[in-house]
């Protein structure tokens, strides 16, 4: 990863970085990506979105990490969800792992995805799991670390409405 791009938790999501996040949102929905949204993607989803997410940050309930780089632009962000059911407060889940196309295959997936994994485990979390749509992301969490547990055929829609699989994965981690 370029030394200017750097990692940050976002303790409380100001109106700025609403508008970068949903920057981020839009453009990874826009070029195809199956994150629950579907086309046409507006600002005013991405949005509302942001919106939600920051409340949810504001009651501890996530955590929210963007990567910037030397002028302060997001490039990407990840979410690990702190919030789980009184019989698994061991697990987290990572949602929303983008990256603005401009900034794929220079190491911000792999950066965010580590400071995920270090801000989980700092909540007291020893398990995580994600899924994705995506093979470029599968390859990436295979790198570091990740077990891949199945694919569940049509269980999701991409943008456009066309249905799609998605690969279940899971990782430990260790103090």
């Amino acid at each position: 990863m370029p030394d200017e791009i750097q990692i940050r938790c976002l303790q409380t999501i100001c109106d700025r970085e609403i508008q970068g996040l949903s920057d981020v949102l839009i453009d990874c929905v826009e070029g195809g990506a199956s994150v629950s949204f579907m086309f046409p993607m507006t600002r005013a989803k991405a949005e509302a979105f942001w919106h939600s997410a920051a409340a949810s940050v504001e009651r501890g309930e996530r955590v929210v990490l963007v990567a910037e780089d030397a002028s302060c632009t997001i490039l990407g962000t990840v979410q690990v969800i702190l919030d789980q059911p009184e019989n698994q407060p061991h697990r987290g889940d990572i949602a929303k792992m983008l990256v603005h196309r401009r900034a794929r295959r220079l190491g911000v997936g792999a950066a965010l995805l580590a400071a995920a994994e270090r801000s989980a485990l700092e909540s007291g979390k020893t398990l995580l799991v994600l899924d994705t749509a995506s093979g470029d992301a599968e390859r990436l969490y295979a790198r570091q670390g990740w077990q891949r547990c199945g694919e569940i055929p049509e269980y999701a829609l991409m943008p456009d409405g066309k249905p799609c699989a998605t690969t279940i994965y899971f990782k430990f981690l260790r103090d």
